[in-house]
């Protein structure tokens, strides 16, 4: 795998310019590889590193990565930290974290102050986190005219050209009559309309007008204006950051915080702003554009073999056609299938048609009504200091396999409703055990008490690897209470 860091930007742009990644996605669309815990910006589409990680390597084009911003919550954060870890330091500040999911409007209100809180002249570069861009020097050269347009006042989107006539997005009918800005061959034109995503006969009417463009998500403005355009067209969320502001300003009790944000509406950006402001623009743009909206799209960005076919792990395929097959850890093998999807993970498998996949939303659904563990992470999960993966779990009990890298240690933590037991089986682990300190190697174990303070740590050059026996009636990843965390996770205040 190449370096993730990129070369350094010619680009000239204002040094007011703070890029705001948005990273809160739900994870359903991609299931049963992503997850609620896992979603799709962390999975590698279109190119050796994820969506997230791409995303980074663009916005650092057009800005340093100590003013990067990553909106996000606080169950996602410790993930993409992991995947952003080159850029460990300058992002130590840099996350926004919503305590709950409450769309994009309260979102981007969130990042607004924070940028505004560094630099009252800050200029905001939104984009979502796990949207595939092929193009790079268009994507700059598109960022310095919306800059150019936001200086002057305006909120900018890009527009894309449609290939299809896609019922899934939003549309956009720029005025062309009105030019408020222009770059070589790019214009930035105040925005005519907005449209709804539309049925198929409006579609296909939109795609041979050529006057219509889809709706990109990402936007370019000044925090100031953003600010004062949520004040005018969304007041009760303006209300609500007020008071926010008040309460950090004032120290009050996180879950204060917490608690008012979560009464706030949620509201997308573009309906409750952008399609309400005399203010929007829009800049036609030249780079290549794709949201991987779902499995069925995954061919957009992947490459294929001469059958059309998108394959990834051991999969062996007899004259099969234009489908994706996805396999994990096992051999999948599939004979003669056409426009088919195939995806199988360690703990699910999803089967059905590509023109089905927007359907996959339904699946979680149900797996969320079912409250399956399925829907909301892997099996192995991913952790800042290395990983887990759940071996076996019955009622009382939970076995697990963790490791932890080099250099590597868990927070200071305790449980109030399970203890622990743990064997190592590679490398030498380093144990906190109330007030013991004492290293354990290959075949060795420990007990760990319900309540008993406690942290694992790696001092070695090898991975640690022990396997873990939790027991008790409650066994949830919350039950954990730290103490001290080198990752940036809350911790409880010492009385």
């Amino acid at each position: 795998m190449t370096s993730l860091k990129p070369q350094t930007s010619n680009l000239k742009l204002s040094n007011h310019l703070y890029p705001v990644i948005m990273a809160g996605g739900s994870g359903t669309r991609f299931w049963p590889l992503s997850r609620h815990l896992f979603p799709k910006q962390l999975l590698r589409i279109g190119g050796e590193h994820t969506l997230i990680q791409q995303t980074m390597q663009r916005v650092l084009g057009c800005a340093p990565a100590a003013k990067v911003l990553i909106s996000t919550n606080a169950a996602q954060a410790d993930l993409i930290r992991v995947q952003l870890a080159d850029w460990k330091e300058d992002l130590a500040d840099g996350f926004v974290l919503e305590p709950e999911g409450r769309n994009t409007a309260p979102a981007i209100a969130l990042a607004a102050l924070e940028a505004q809180r560094r630099d009252p002249e800050a200029m905001m570069l939104v984009v979502p986190a796990d949207h595939v861009v092929t193009g790079q020097r268009d994507f700059e050269a598109a960022v310095q005219l919306a800059c150019q347009l936001a200086a002057a006042g305006s909120l900018v989107t890009f527009g894309i050209k449609p290939i299809r006539p896609e019922t899934g997005y939003g549309y956009i009918k720029p005025n062309n009559k009105v030019v408020l800005g222009k770059r070589g061959r790019l214009r930035g034109f105040s925005v005519h309309k907005f449209v709804e995503k539309p049925n198929l006969a409006k579609a296909m009417q939109y795609l041979k007008s050529g006057n219509y463009y889809w709706n990109s998500g990402m936007f370019i403005w000044r925090a100031a204006t953003i600010l004062e355009e949520i004040r005018r067209h969304q007041p009760a969320i303006a209300r609500a950051m007020v008071r926010i502001q008040e309460l950090q300003v004032n120290q009050a009790p996180k879950s204060a915080i917490e608690d008012l944000y979560r009464a706030i509406k949620p509201v997308s950006i573009d309906n409750g702003v952008m399609e309400r402001s005399p203010k929007a623009a829009v800049i036609p743009v030249a780079f290549k554009w794709s949201d991987v909206g779902s499995w069925g799209s995954l061919d957009e960005v992947a490459s294929s073999d001469k059958a059309g076919n998108v394959t990834t792990g051991r999969v062996v395929d007899i004259e099969s056609r234009r489908s994706i097959v996805y396999a994990d850890r096992r051999v999948v093998a599939t004979i003669g299938l056409q426009d088919m999807v195939v995806v199988d993970t360690p703990d699910a498998t999803l089967v059905c048609p590509k023109s089905r996949a927007q359907d996959v939303k339904k699946v979680v659904d149900i797996l969320k009504q079912q409250k399956a563990p399925e829907h909301l992470e892997h099996l192995t999960v991913q952790r800042p200091w290395g990983s887990y993966t759940v071996l076996e779990e019955g009622p009382g009990f939970k076995v697990k396999r963790v490791t932890v890298n080099p250099g590597g240690r868990l927070s200071l933590q305790m449980h109030h409703q399970r203890s622990e037991h743990w064997v190592v089986i590679a490398g030498t682990a380093r144990v906190t055990r109330g007030e013991e300190i004492f290293d354990l190697r290959v075949g060795q174990s420990t007990a760990i008490p319900v309540k008993t303070r406690h942290r694992l740590e790696n001092p070695g050059r090898e991975t640690v690897h022990i396997i873990e026996v939790q027991n008790g009636p409650y066994l949830g990843e919350d039950d954990i209470v730290r103490f001290k965390d080198d990752y940036g996770r809350s911790v409880k205040r010492e009385a």
